[in-house]
């Protein structure tokens, strides 16, 4: 089994629903996983069923659970029980749920900025969470943002929207992300595809330092 290696932009592999995706992901060896507990999306998953996809997980990769305006108490037991190691908030969780659960549990929070336009960059430096996504908005849409922006956000980001194997390499190299965060590109038919995912990981594993 491959061993986890000290990326110098980490993977994350969102969108985790079969007991194959697990499989692909433990081959793999992305930093981060995600479950996502958002009701209406075509990729979520109970918190049951994600529990039950955990404990399939290697224990070095951090399972992250992706909320949109969640219940927080539900979103604290997850964390708790240890079914996710983080909770991403996609929604319009302000600072005050933001803070509330990181003193509830103690556990890392990444928040969803969504980038349109300069305004947004303050929104992105100043969350209280560990970290933030910088996203497209709405998640898993497969679209981009203009990079710019990104590029001028100073604090560790997860980058996302719209990336690919084509386009992750030119992104990393670009802007230098703490993570780079992908679903619907190593997706096939809503389905994530082994090959895709190989794909995406390898193109930027091949980006080299500088």
């Amino acid at each position: 089994m491959t061993e986890l290696m000290q990326r110098k932009t980490k993977i994350k592999l969102c969108g985790m629903m079969r007991e194959q995706d697990i499989e692909a992901a433990n081959l793999l060896c992305p930093e981060y996983i995600g479950f996502v507990f958002a009701s209406w999306s075509k990729r979520y998953v109970t918190p049951d069923a994600a529990e039950l996809l955990r404990k399939r997980l290697r224990p070095e990769i951090t399972a992250v659970g992706v909320f949109v305006d969640g219940d927080l108490t539900l979103v604290a037991k997850l964390l708790e029980r240890g079914v996710i190691d983080m909770a991403q908030l996609h929604g319009q969780e302000d600072e005050d749920y933001i803070r509330e659960l990181k003193a509830r549990t103690g556990k890392l929070l990444v928040k969803s900025v969504r980038m349109e336009s300069e305004e947004d960059i303050p929104k992105a430096e100043n969350s209280p969470a560990d970290y933030v996504i910088l996203d497209s908005g709405g998640g898993g849409t497969g679209r981009h943002f203009d990079w710019r922006l990104a590029a001028r956000v100073k604090r560790p980001y997860f980058l996302a929207g719209g990336l690919t194997a084509d386009s992750v390499k030119q992104a990393v190299e670009m802007l230098h992300p703490y993570a780079v965060d992908v679903s619907s590109g190593i997706e096939t038919d809503g389905r994530k595809d082994r090959e895709k995912m190989c794909s995406f990981v390898s193109a930027v594993d091949s980006v080299k330092d500088g």
